[in-house]
Parts: C-alpha cells; structure tokens; sequence
C-alpha cells in the first residue's frame, strides 16, 4: 500500500528523485519493523501495525496536498516565440516624436459677411491675391429688400427730426418777435413816463392822469423783464433740443452710411494680400452669415502644427526644443504655444524654427518631431516591448538558462525606444519583453 502512493505521488505529482529516496526511505524503515512471516502475530501486534501504516498514509497525501499547493505555475514556450532582451546601462534620454504639418505663419479666414447664394466668382484656389481683390459676389434678395425698407426708414426719421428742429427754430423765431413789441412797448410807456413826470412836476399834468402813466410804466417794465427771462430759458431749453435732435441726426446718417456700406458686403473682397486656400465656392450655393468661404495665407515665414496625445499636456512646455529631419539634415524647432483644449484626446502644439535659414517649405508637408523633454542622465534601460501592455512595467519575466521567472520590477520614465528601470533588475540581466498574453498567471517559463 505505501509503494502505491509513492508510485502515485511520482506519477501525478512529478515529485524530484530526492522527494522520491526519502519517502522510500521511510517506508523501507517502517517495513522492517514488521513483523516477520514465520513470527506469530497476535491481535494487538496487527493493530499496531494497521495504525502505522494509517498513520504513514496521512503523512503521504498531506505531503502531496502541500505539493499541490505551494507548487509554482509553468508554462512550455519556443524561445523562437519569444522576444529576449538585455538589460542595459546607458545614457537614458527623456524625448518624443510625434508628427506635425507645415502652417503659414500667419493666415486670416474668409468669412460671408451677408448671407446669400454664389453669384459670381473671380478667383480660383491657389491664387495670390491682394488686399481688396474681388473674391466673389453674393446675392440674396430678401436682405436687398430688407435694406431698402430699412433705409427708407432712416431716411423718413432724419427728416422728421430735421423737421423738429426747424419748428423750434420757428418758436425762438416767434419769441424774438414777441420780444421786439413788448420792448416796443415799453419804450413807449417809458417816453410817456418821462413826458408825463415833467408835465405833473409844472403841475400841467393831472395827478389821475400821472399815476395812469406811472402803473403803465411799472406795468410794462415788469413784462418786458419776465418775457426776456422766459425767452431766455426757452432759448436754452431748445438749444439742448436742438443739441439732442443733431446728435440724433448724425446717429442716423452713420447708420445710413453703414447700411449702404453693408450692400457692398455681398461682394466678398480679400482681407490682406496672400495666397487663397480652401476656396471652393459653387455657383448658385447658399452661404450662411458667418460661414467661412476660404482662408488667406500670408506667405512670410512657417510654422509647425501638431496634434499631440493628451498624456503629454504636463510634460510639454513653452520653449521646449526639438529636431527635425529636413532633407537629411537635423533643423532645430522649438514650441512656440500649447493651446489646452483637449478635442478628441488631443490637444494642439505650435512650433517654430529656430533658425532663419530659409527652407524650401510648402504648406501641408509633414515632419517627425523629435522633443527633447530632459537632459540626458546614467541609469538602466531595457528596450521597449509588448510586455508593458499585460503588466503596466510592475513585473516580467527574467531570464536564467531555459526558465524565465518572474520578479517584480519598477519602472520610471520611457521615450519611444526605452523604459527606464528603477528596481528589480540587474545590467546585464535577459528578460522576455514580448506579449504575456497567454501566460498572465505564470510564475516559470520553460523555455524550449
């Protein structure tokens, strides 16, 4: 029974030969203590031996039970399917490349201005083009009848406000009058005083009749007071009428003048002079205001534009700077804007050239662009693999002979060549970079 189980544990547990010798050892031990053949047995003795034997077959399948358990995971791999690389010490430099097209340095769009359908075009796309140049004309007749209403409208309140004004020229008119007879009259009552005084001081003038002239006197001298003293007040409250009425007038006319100014907008005219691009207008097309007819590059000089990984915002930099391969020579670019709006998982990056070498540059070619994000540092470094995507660096698997084990390791910064080892891993050590897909719960690999 006790060579069953061992013949058992050798063939499903695959225990080594030392396992196998002592356990032999103990039942070789334990068998001569047995009691021989031609001994006569007795009740007591079997029972002892019964219990040794049960005892021996409870040591056995624990030991085979803790086997089974503390047993590290294999797995058989053809080293032709795997990807060995060699831990390194070397200059470790923090970069990346990313791709970015040519821009114009500067450019301004085209926008409609009022909406409408093409009518006619002057240009085609690719043109230079100078400032003022026709580009296209728009038509739209509800606007065109909308303008005429419009400035009928205007018209038709400049001149009810000119006419405002001329009423009240014709009041301080009326007043000026008014105020030619009242002093008229009050000269007469003052002549008629001053006669009179004379007159009642020879005692030629009766009294009633002196003090008729004299309530006259006082009478039209106190009128002619309080009229000029309301023509005055009248002539300061039209002066600001006629101040507000003018100012509106001139509000009017400017709006006038923008008006017709605005009938011009359908005739789409280049802003700057430069080359037209993304022009393609369709005759008969409807246009909303607005909308973009095309864009006028200022040919003076480049510009870099990328869309880079969002992962990279904290890392880049205005001023940072980069190469790039231009004819086989290295240019030097540096980053002239970060724009942080992040669109689709991208945001964008502006770079400029360092050098005023003037290079043979067309709009829409695109570069590689290399970045240089630290200076280079001593550390080691282990080739990039596909390892990295079903352990995120935090072990792999390290070479020894025809078995790979793993070993927890950590990893610190990467550029698109290297990782940067922080822990586990020794220069000169061979670890499997390739993908551990199929093999995630591993502890040793066999390599065939």
């Amino acid at each position: 029974m006790n060579t069953y189980i061992i013949l058992l544990s050798i063939k499903y547990l695959k225990i080594n030969k030392l396992q196998f010798i002592k356990l032999w050892h103990n039942i070789a031990f334990i068998s001569s203590k047995e009691i021989k053949m031609d001994t006569v047995i007795s009740r007591k003795s079997n029972k002892k031996k019964y219990l040794t034997m049960a005892v021996l077959a409870i040591v056995v399948l624990g030991f085979v039970a803790f086997s089974m358990i503390t047993k590290k995971k294999t797995f058989n791999v053809k080293k032709s399917e795997i990807s060995i690389k060699t831990v390194e010490s070397a200059y470790f430099e923090d970069f990346m490349v990313f791709q970015a097209r040519v821009e114009p340095m500067n450019s301004i769009l085209v926008n409609i201005i009022e909406g409408g359908s093409v009518q006619e075009i002057f240009v085609s796309n690719g043109d230079n083009v100078v400032k003022g140049q026709p580009l296209a004309r728009l038509y739209n007749p509800n606007t065109e009848l909308n303008y005429m209403q419009q400035e009928t409208s205007i018209i038709e309140q400049i001149n009810n406000l000119n006419k405002a004004k001329l009423d009240l020229r014709n009041q301080e008119l009326n007043l000026a009058k008014d105020l030619v007879s009242i002093e008229h009259d009050f000269m007469d009552a003052k002549n008629q005083y001053d006669l009179n005084k004379k007159l009642f001081e020879q005692e030629i003038l009766a009294k009633n009749d002196w003090e008729k002239t004299q309530e006259n006197f006082r009478f039209q001298k106190e009128r002619i007071n309080i009229i000029k003293q309301s023509v005055t007040k009248e002539k300061q409250a039209n002066q600001i009428q006629i101040g507000q009425l003018n100012q509106s007038i001139g509000i009017m006319e400017k709006s006038l003048t923008i008006l017709r100014s605005n009938k011009k907008n359908f005739l789409v005219v280049a802003p700057l002079s430069g080359r037209l691009s993304s022009f393609e207008p369709v005759l008969g097309q409807s246009y909303q205001q607005g909308q973009t007819l095309g864009k006028i590059d200022v040919m003076k000089g480049y510009k870099l534009l990328a869309d880079v990984d969002e992962f990279y915002l904290s890392k880049i930099k205005q001023g940072q700077t980069g190469t790039i391969d231009f004819n086989g020579k290295e240019v030097k670019v540096s980053i002239a804007k970060v724009i942080p709006e992040i669109k689709s998982g991208r945001f964008q990056v502006e770079l400029n050239f360092v050098s005023n070498e003037n290079l043979d540059l067309q709009q829409g070619l695109s570069f590689a662009v290399r970045l240089n994000l630290s200076e280079k540092t001593k550390s080691l470094v282990l080739s990039k693999g596909s390892f990295y995507e079903d352990t995120s660096g935090k072990w792999i698997f390290v070479v020894n002979g025809n078995k790979a084990e793993k070993r927890e390791i950590k990893i610190g910064r990467e550029n698109p060549l290297y990782y940067e080892i922080l822990e586990g891993l020794k220069e000169g050590e061979r670890v499997v970079t390739s993908n551990y897909k199929d093999y995630k719960e591993v502890e040793i690999l066999n390599i065939e």
